[in-house]
């Protein structure tokens, strides 16, 4: 590849700002975090991490009824992305998550319950921000 730096396994290519990888692309430990919630699947969490687990309350959630709550994170700006997925703790296809809304520094977390049943999951949810300009 012409006109590229070696970033450590990612090269940038300064002309496209085009990221190409030859190895596995993630966040290192030291940018990755997790947190629990309090007394509610509502209740707001902090976690000022790249990448992390957020381990909800293990309250009821009744069948196709959605909880929200606040991710307060200082890393998040208004241009970034915010990618989610259940983890453990779940039944498997039980649930759908999504970020509702979002501006800089905080963004609103929503999960659903689907299963046709109520369900009290300690549900984790996964989540990396790819950081915008």
């Amino acid at each position: 590849m012409s006109n590229t730096k070696a970033i450590g396994v990612a090269y940038l290519d300064p002309e496209f700002s085009t990221c190409y990888v030859t190895e596995e692309l993630g966040y290192a430990p030291v940018a990755q975090g997790s947190v629990t919630q309090g007394s509610s699947k509502s209740t707001g969490v902090t976690l000022n991490a790249s990448m992390g687990q957020i381990t909800m309350n293990g309250a009821t959630l009744n069948t196709l009824t959605n909880v929200t709550f606040t991710l307060t994170n200082n890393l998040i700006s208004a241009k970034d992305v915010i990618i989610l997925n259940v983890g453990a703790g779940a039944t498997s296809g039980a649930y759908n998550c999504w970020i509702s809304s979002m501006s800089t520094g905080t963004c609103t977390i929503t999960l659903r319950n689907i299963s046709g049943g109520n369900l009290s999951e300690a549900v984790v949810i996964n989540y990396a921000i790819i950081h915008g300009a």
